[in-house]
Formats: structure tokens, C-alpha cells, sequence
């Protein structure tokens, strides 16, 4: 028997590397949400869409095709932008671009008819509270700044990405800021949800707390 599970957190929390390696272990898909938002925040910017038109972006997204491959790479009309999705600006933009309620709403749309049948592992910022509030099993995933400043300064690193620890610790507190205060599905911790603080586990760590909380729902 499987489940949707729901991962909600802040930016950087480590939710797409724990749903990742979730979804491997426990033969599960994992929809990156978040990845799905990048990719409007990316799409806004190399066809010069105004950010501030709602309507110029939602008339944008209904030329695009977003899609997976079973390694997790992300595509916008068959083309590879796993990369492009992940910098610190497309970040900023996306946190823009997710506030507004059509995009929101198009995409939603989009993830809740794929969780239908189940086996799913979605993380994101309004999860368990908006896309699949029926998830069987809702993980709040926080951890401090200064750690996540850190992860995503040493995975920038890690891909020869250009990377500032100072403007990665301010974007991701500004980021906090903008989640929590948007007026369409802010970032907050569902009322059934489990508060997991991940700032000092490990990931092996993180996957095996949430392996157990899931035997104990099934």
C-alpha cells in the first residue's frame, strides 16, 4: 500500500534532497513543486515577461510543458534546465512569481492530478496545507539559517556554481520573509503535520527519522 506523503519547509531545508532519496528507497515518485515554480521564475526571464503582470505570466505558462525524468532532471518544453532552475536569482524571482494566485493555481492543478493514484513524495512550501491537504503523512521540515546558508553554499561549490556565503544567508532569510508574508498559500506548517529541525542531522539521518514516521502511519 502506498501514500502521498507531503514535505513543507523553507528555502534550503534540504526538502528536494530528503524527497529524492525518499522516493529511491521507498520505490515512490518525487514531484519537486518547487522545481515547477523555478521554472516559471525561469521561463519570466529569458522571454523578458513583465514579473509584475500576472496575466502576461499566466498567458506564459500556458505555452509551457513542464516535465521529470526518472533521474530527477527537470525540462521546460523537452529542454534540460535542471541547472538554470538553481541559482540565486531565479530564487528571488521565483519567490516573486509564487505569490501570484493564477500561476499558483495552474500549477496546483497540475500536481494534485498527478498525486491522484498515489506513491507520491511532494515537497514544497504549501504541500500539506494546499495542494494535498488529504496527504497521509505530512513532514514540517525547518532548519536554522546559518545551516542552510551552509548547504547551499557548499552545493553551489559543489557544481562549479559561483557562490557568496553573506548574499546566500541574506536571499534565504528575504526568501523566509517573502514565503511567510505572501497573502496567497504562505508558508506555514500544516495543524497535522511533524515538526522535523534538521539543522544538525545528517541526510542518512533525516531519511531514516522519516522511514519511521512512515511505518508508524502504515
Amino acid at each position: 500500500m502506498k501514500i502521498n506523503i507531503a514535505i513543507d519547509g523553507p528555502s534550503a531545508a534540504g526538502k528536494s534532497t530528503i524527497a529524492k532519496r525518499l522516493a529511491k528507497e521507498l520505490s515512490y515518485v518525487h514531484l519537486d513543486t518547487g522545481a515547477m515554480y523555478r521554472c516559471v521564475g525561469y521561463s519570466a526571464l529569458t522571454n523578458h515577461v513583465d514579473l509584475e503582470n500576472e496575466l502576461e505570466l499566466e498567458k506564459m505558462m500556458k505555452t509551457m510543458n513542464i516535465s521529470f525524468d526518472s533521474n530527477g532532471n527537470v525540462f521546460i518544453n523537452n529542454k534540460d534546465v535542471s541547472k538554470e532552475i538553481r541559482t540565486n536569482e531565479i530564487s528571488m524571482i521565483t519567490s516573486k512569481v509564487s505569490a501570484y494566485p493564477k500561476v499558483r493555481k495552474l500549477l496546483v492543478e497540475q500536481q494534485q492530478k498527478m498525486a491522484e493514484n498515489k506513491g507520491y513524495i511532494m515537497d514544497g512550501r504549501d504541500i500539506g496545507t494546499v495542494v494535498l491537504p488529504n496527504a497521509e503523512l505530512k513532514i514540517y521540515m525547518i532548519a536554522s539559517v546559518k545551516a542552510r546558508a551552509d548547504r547551499r553554499y557548499k552545493e553551489y561549490i559543489e557544481k562549479g556554481m559561483e557562490a557568496d556565503f553573506d548574499e546566500i544567508y541574506r536571499d534565504i532569510e528575504q526568501r523566509d520573509f517573502q514565503d511567510m508574508n505572501r497573502s496567497v498559500s504562505p508558508l506555514r506548517q500544516a495543524e497535522d503535520a511533524i515538526k522535523l529541525d534538521t539543522s544538525d542531522m545528517t541526510i542518512d539521518e533525516v531519511v531514516t527519522a522519516i522511514q519511521k514516521l512512515l511505518k508508524e502511519k502504515l
